[in-house]
């Protein structure tokens, strides 16, 4: 976990990654939660639109139930992420279905998350986890 245990110690910049770590996730719940770090996993299997992916999302990270499941309601939900703890880290497991079904869709909640990761005082780490096409600036956390 050298990349993520990068991130954690703020040796590394949050934002969105490729992660091939083959780790459980209650073992990657286990070191961002030891590191004082919240932890959501979102297991997007067989996920392959932004709507069921929003809707995992939402479920994963506790969102309120005036979530709208749009970018814009996600922007705002992840606006108030985190703001107990040091930063948030989350493992998306499954998400080349979706990147591959809706490219545009794909492209844009990444812009989102990529958008969030940049609050300093809050970190955002986006792990996504699984085969996938490749993506223009998504790099290795490996």
């Amino acid at each position: 976990m050298s990349g993520l245990a990068a991130v954690l110690a703020h040796r590394h910049d949050p934002g969105v990654y490729r992660w091939h770590a083959a780790f459980r996730p209650d073992e990657v719940a286990h070191t961002v939660e030891h590191a004082g770090w919240r932890f959501a996993h979102v297991d997007a299997w067989p996920t392959d639109t932004k709507d069921e992916f929003l809707e995992r999302l939402a479920k994963a990270l506790d969102f309120p139930s005036w979530f709208g499941g749009n970018l814009d309601a996600l922007a705002d939900s992840l606006a108030d992420l985190g703001l107990d703890s040091p930063g948030m880290v989350v493992l998306w497991d499954g998400w080349g279905p979706f990147a591959h079904t809706d490219e545009r869709g794909f492209a844009k909640t990444l812009d989102v998350l990529r958008q969030r990761a940049t609050v300093t005082d809050r970190p955002l780490v986006v792990l996504l986890r699984g085969d996938g096409p490749d993506v223009d600036g998504l790099t290795s956390l490996d």
